[in-house]
């Protein structure tokens, strides 16, 4: 890692070891996306808020305790972003909100505080859709966010702002939140990693919305971590996952160790179409070519693996969704109890799988659309227009059960578009959907630098 170039675009678990070896700085880091944000952004608009001074002091402290020697946290001076939803003390946090476009908490997420207390040095803010609630990445305070790999097209929502900053080079990880895709969705239209872990892994407080001092979690709602290598979830799963404040009195959290070792030894069940929510060919062809290539690969590919019902599983999530937005559902408990008997056929199905591959959305990164609202938009399927809000159907799957989900690069469309395929694991096994995640990468090729992020753009 010689060049500026060569360090903004390495994984953030090769840099955390670069930082220990001493064979970068964490200064000399900051200061490459420093600058990396001055070339690229303008053009992208994924970094809102930068705190430049404050994360210099961090860095350079950080620099000094690896100097004297000091034991170090698991994320030691690695520079990063987190999503503008989530409270940064002393850093604006807005979520896209106008009348929070000043508003600067007194403390972290509890999550946040978590990536600080490994010795993450939080620098910056990424853009997102107003609430986090839409597909698409804009608000009023900081405007659109554009794709690296075309700038005409939106990088998903509503954690945009950090797939894009991932995938142009911008930080080395970031730190998004999920409900109805919201991590899963933009990872697959930037060409990049994430994780949904299973719900109640990572605590939730401090995201916004709910308002600020809110102290529950919203129902299914996640945070979780956008990277360019599946080794950088491992790496943040292992700071974020455990107990709330209030549960630690008592209770611990040991997350499973993958079920297997090698491709060939997991049963991976693949589902990727169905009439519920059809499938664009352009996005299935791709789905469809890497699922031969792991095949002949050596992985156990069962075609007809199907766990639950497409149709019924979203419209209990559509259910869920709303009572998790909207006050006074009084058949929430009804409501919840279908949810549990979901969740007792997807536990019957991870009996004979270990896994299930699905698409993520239907379609690949869309052209920006900011007309009317999500309920009145369409997208393009086949030459024929299809609600909007299809985009959460295949990404609901995981979303109602409370299971992990990762995705991961799959390929690209002949428009050279990104196609990322969601990897579902049992409830608690998210090792499971990671290193299902790190084989794809080995034999499908990973994350590949957008164009606009190997030419560097203005």
């Amino acid at each position: 890692m010689t060049t500026s170039g060569d360090m903004t675009s390495a994984p953030a678990s090769a840099l955390v070891r670069a930082l220990r070896a001493r064979e970068i700085s964490s200064r000399e880091l900051l200061d490459a996306y420093l600058d990396r944000i001055e070339q690229v952004n303008p053009a992208i608009n994924a970094v809102v808020t930068i705190d430049a001074e404050a994360a210099r002091a961090a860095a350079t402290a950080a620099d000094e305790q690896i100097a004297r020697g000091q034991e170090l946290g698991a994320l030691h001076g690695l520079p990063m972003t987190v999503k503008d939803a989530l409270e940064t003390a002393g850093m604006r946090t807005t979520s896209g909100f106008p009348d929070l476009a000043e508003y600067v908490p007194a403390r972290d997420a509890d999550a946040v505080a978590r990536l600080r207390g490994q010795g993450a040095v939080i620098f910056g803010k990424t853009n997102l859709p107003t609430f986090a609630m839409d597909w698409q990445t804009y608000n009023p305070i900081f405007g659109t966010t554009n794709n690296p790999w075309d700038l005409t097209r939106t990088p998903g929502g509503s954690s945009g702002g950090p797939a894009a900053a991932v995938a142009a080079g911008m930080t080395a990880l970031d730190m998004g939140s999920d409900l109805s895709g919201s991590l899963r969705q933009p990872a697959h239209t930037t060409g990049v990693f994430t994780l949904k872990p299973s719900f109640g892994v990572v605590p939730g407080r401090g995201h916004i919305p709910g308002p600020p001092g809110t102290l529950s979690n919203t129902d299914m709602a996640v945070l979780g971590p956008i990277g360019r290598t599946a080794d950088d979830l491992d790496l943040a799963l292992d700071v974020l996952a455990g107990p709330d404040e209030w549960s630690a009195t008592a209770w611990q959290l040991r997350l499973p160790p993958a079920r297997g070792r090698s491709l060939s030894e997991y049963r991976v069940g693949v589902w990727l179409d169905d009439s519920t929510c059809p499938v664009d060919s352009e996005v299935l062809g791709v789905l469809e070519a890497a699922v031969t290539q792991l095949a002949s690969a050596g992985a156990r590919i069962d075609i007809a693996a199907r766990p639950v019902d497409l149709a019924d599983s979203n419209a209990l999530f559509v259910n869920l969704l709303m009572a998790a937005v909207s006050p006074g559902t009084p058949d929430w408990n009804q409501t919840n109890e279908r949810r549990q008997q979901l969740r007792a056929r997807w536990q019957a199905f991870f009996r004979s799988f270990d896994v299930l591959l699905t698409p993520v959305s239907p379609v690949a990164a869309i052209a920006h659309d900011h007309t009317g609202d999500v309920f009145s938009r369409t997208i393009t399927v086949n030459g024929s227009a299809r609600p909007y809000v299809e985009q959460g159907v295949w990404t609901g799957l995981a979303g109602v059960a409370y299971l992990p989900a990762a995705v991961a690069p799959f390929g690209r469309t002949t428009g050279g578009l990104p196609v990322g395929v969601q990897v579902i694991a049992p409830y608690l096994e998210d090792r499971t959907a990671i290193d299902v995640a790190r084989h794809i990468e080995r034999h499908l090729g990973g994350f590949v630098a957008p164009p606009t992020a190997r030419s560097g753009c203005r």
